[in-house]
């Protein structure tokens, strides 16, 4: 087949939301960004361009399936702004995939990379299918087709993508491969979260959940909950929700449900999250480790100490959050709380620590893979744990202190820092030409 069928990019052309789009992902990021500019002295000038992506890359996908036959995919890549470095964000492969999605996504990692202070800027991209309903074979030609077509905009120096919903390792394998072959020299740096034996970072799988669980200890302290003495309920038990309630556990708290797509497995004296296979372990199979179990909108009203939503964005809406029993809400999402149910749970005193602080630990980790692969000089799992542990308690003690000093939410501190930064760093370069 011919490279490039179809490839279109539409530079600032995102509309503002109206009504009916108050909870997409761009909507909510560009809400939580005003809400947190009107704490901060900065230029209007520069929160506006931090509102549009800088651009998003649309693209067809043509792929031959098993059976001969040829289906056509949209793929999607949007970059938010590149004032801090490269463009860095998750690839994700589902069928609600699309644009306007994108591009919030972007917006968040832009914050994120800034909140963490790391040399990057937002991005996020994604295929509109169910990769469920694809062979390996078939996944293998989508995802070098893709690369194909998004091969002059990525690269170590412009853009580096990494694992997001149904995507893992392997697919960052073909996208390194099919890069590098196009380059004809071995890029491992194109993207992040590949295995070792080709680049990857030790740690890089977990550290979202790991991250998740370090911050999520550190509010139970600040708030005055001891962890032996704290009940969590985790939506979602993908990779992000395992790996907290595993370290959660064994750090003393009693985790009492967990759930994936099919229900929650519920047992109020507590369960064994080493037990219950994560989704990358055994797909969809929590309800079938269970005695008991409830439905997911339950667990997420359950009476619990901590909720750590940390499964998809949008779960906890204006409908659900006077009924949400939980003391504290960490997430572990990309953005699960929408705008207007932030607004009631801070009204209700519910702190909510955001996920560009929580799950940071996967772009961080992603940051230390590339500068390993920069270097050509591998880390060992415990040098990775360690600068992770080290990196999210300085932006915990970062944010924590713009909260007391400024009596504002977790959420609208995240953002003072994240903004501060941007801010600083859009002034010191100026707007060209």
């Amino acid at each position: 087949m011919s490279s490039h069928t179809s490839s279109t990019t539409i530079e600032r052309t995102v509309s503002q939301p109206d009504d009916a789009d108050v909870t997409s992902a761009v909507a909510t990021a560009r809400r939580q960004l005003e809400h947190a500019a009107t704490h901060l002295d900065i230029d209007p000038n520069i929160v506006e361009r931090l509102k549009h992506p800088a651009a998003v890359h649309e693209v067809t996908v043509p792929v031959e399936r098993d059976d001969g036959s040829i289906d056509v995919f949209t793929g999607y890549r949007a970059h938010h702004d590149s004032v801090r470095g490269p463009f860095k964000g998750g690839l994700r492969y589902h069928p609600g995939v699309t644009r306007e999605e994108c591009i919030g996504l972007s917006m968040w990692m832009t914050w994120k990379c800034a909140v963490m202070d790391l040399p990057f800027g937002g991005a996020k991209g994604g295929i509109v299918v169910d990769p469920k309903e694809l062979s390996e074979a078939e996944k293998e030609r989508l995802t070098r087709r893709f690369t194909d077509e998004i091969r002059d905009i990525i690269g170590p120096n412009k853009d580096i993508p990494a694992p997001d919903m149904g995507t893992d390792s392997q697919t960052m394998s073909w996208i390194m491969d099919a890069y590098s072959m196009q380059e004809a020299e071995t890029l491992p740096g194109v993207v992040t979260g590949k295995p070792p034996v080709i680049g990857g970072s030790y740690g890089r799988e977990e550290a979202p959940g790991r991250s998740v669980a370090l911050i999520a200890r550190e509010a139970c302290e600040y708030y005055d909950y001891p962890l032996e003495e704290t009940t969590v309920a985790v939506q979602g038990f993908g990779s992000v929700g395992a790996n907290a309630a595993r370290l959660l556990d064994e750090w003393g708290a009693t985790v009492v449900a967990v759930s994936d797509v099919n229900g929650a497995a519920y047992d109020p004296a507590g369960l064994d999250p080493h037990m219950i296979p994560s989704h990358d372990e055994e797909p969809e199979a929590v309800t079938d480790y269970a005695d008991e179990t409830i439905e997911n909108d339950e667990l997420l009203t359950l009476d619990v100490d901590l909720l750590i939503p940390a499964a998809i964005g949008d779960v906890i809406t204006e409908a659900n959050a006077d009924s949400i029993q939980a003391d504290l809400i960490v997430e572990g999402a990309n953005g699960p709380t929408t705008f207007a149910a932030d607004a009631i749970l801070a009204e209700r005193d519910i702190p909510v620590v955001p996920d560009i602080l929580a799950n940071a630990g996967g772009v961080t980790v992603s940051y230390f893979e590339w500068l390993q692969d920069i270097n050509r000089r591998s880390w060992s799992l415990e040098e990775v744990q360690e600068q992770l542990d080290q990196e999210m308690l300085s932006a915990w003690d970062e944010v924590r202190a713009e909260v007391e000093t400024r009596d504002v939410t977790w959420r609208d501190a995240a953002y003072i820092v994240a903004l501060s930064r941007l801010v600083d760093a859009h002034a010191n370069r100026g707007l060209w030409p």
